[in-house]
């Protein structure tokens, strides 16, 4: 094994691996198993408010008395504008029409960024779970005092040195430095700004140099190997998510599943059509639909996610599930499906093997 980073004894991991916390895809058992196999298990809490939150959390921590992370979404509160919704809507209606349906006729907000949820504050402070992950950006300086107060450990997303930087000055623990290869959403704080798209192993160089604060490589990592690559760079940890799409605890439905098992996990694409942020899914049915689109023609996050599950949900009701938000990394076709604990046993000895 390769030398121990003193942030996985902050951590409470014994395996420099986490689990990423896929919304919706990362279940308790999931997250559970994972942190008994001695790396970290993740779930994803930005897409329920606090009280599901918190049982979510009950959920864990009736399965492990391991750590566990739990990830938050800071996005900007969503600007609506009524008439790109309604023109959005008026683009996607032949799909609904093609199931028998109908689209809303109206878009709502369907998430709360945890910057404007005191309510989900309050319920963090009360339960706290020993590690906390930020998404789309970071808390605000009160909230993170107060959960570092609350002795709660903090990781944040960089896409860029910038981000970076901002993660390192608030006082976070580490920070996850995303590459360009990775599945769903791009960590980017602004996701108008202009994106470098820099690739993990340029982005983790990059950082570990710039910055003090411990970095913990995500995107485009599958197996042993590429784990100890991202350790050989300097990063103290890795975050892999696509690769437990696949497992046996993944709340992924059958259609995500046999598509991350076909010749479509070869073909990966960014885009914003699905819930208006970029993020990268498996081709199918709804990215072709973005095709050409330009990105002002999208509603903003998460307004344009409250159709784009609509569609999904009408579709996979006829069998058709290429609508699906189907977030896959570049490494895609590296998957392989088996219980949590049994890949985080194989990751462990793929990367023994990689440092023999």
């Amino acid at each position: 094994m390769p030398p121990r980073s003193p942030l996985l004894s902050r951590l409470g991991m014994r395996l420099p691996i986490i689990q990423a916390p896929m919304a919706g895809i990362s279940s308790p058992e999931m997250a559970a198993a994972v942190s008994d196999a001695g790396a970290l298990g993740s779930i994803g809490i930005g897409s329920v408010a606090a009280e599901r939150a918190g049982a979510m959390i009950a959920a864990v921590r009736a399965r492990t008395d391991a750590p566990f992370n739990v990830n938050l979404f800071c996005h900007a509160p969503a600007e609506s504008d009524p008439a790109v919704e309604r023109t959005w809507i008026a683009r996607l209606q032949p799909s609904f029409a093609a199931f028998g349906a109908a689209p809303p006729p109206v878009l709502s907000e369907i998430y709360r960024s945890f910057t404007a949820d005191q309510e989900m504050l309050a319920m963090l402070l009360q339960l706290r779970p020993p590690i906390l992950s930020f998404h789309f950006g970071l808390p605000t300086p009160a909230a993170i005092e107060a959960l570092r107060s609350a002795g709660i450990r903090t990781l944040a997303t960089a896409t860029n040195i910038d981000e970076a930087r901002q993660i390192e000055a608030a006082g976070l623990d580490a920070i996850v430095a995303q590459g360009w290869e990775a599945g769903g959403h791009r960590g980017s704080f602004d996701p108008d700004a202009l994106d470098d798209e820099l690739g993990t192993v340029a982005l983790t160089r990059l950082l570990v140099r710039e910055v003090r604060l411990p970095v913990i490589a995500a995107g485009g990592i599958m197996d042993g190997a590429g784990i100890a690559a991202m350790l050989k760079l300097g990063a103290a940890a890795v975050q892999l998510g696509t690769v437990f799409v696949a497992c046996n605890e993944s709340l992924a439905d059958e259609g995500y599943r046999k598509a991350l098992a076909g010749v479509g996990a070869w073909h990966t694409v960014m885009t914003r059509v699905i819930s208006g942020r970029p993020a990268r899914c498996l081709a199918n049915r709804f990215t072709a639909l973005g095709r050409g689109v330009p990105e002002s023609a999208v509603p903003d996050y998460p307004i344009a996610y409250d159709i784009g599950k609509a569609l999904h949900s009408a579709a996979s009701a006829h069998g058709e599930f290429g609508f699906g938000a189907q977030w896959a990394g570049q490494g895609a076709p590296l998957a392989r499906r088996m219980g949590a604990a049994a890949l985080v046993a194989t990751l462990a000895q793929e990367l023994e093997e990689a440092f023999s």
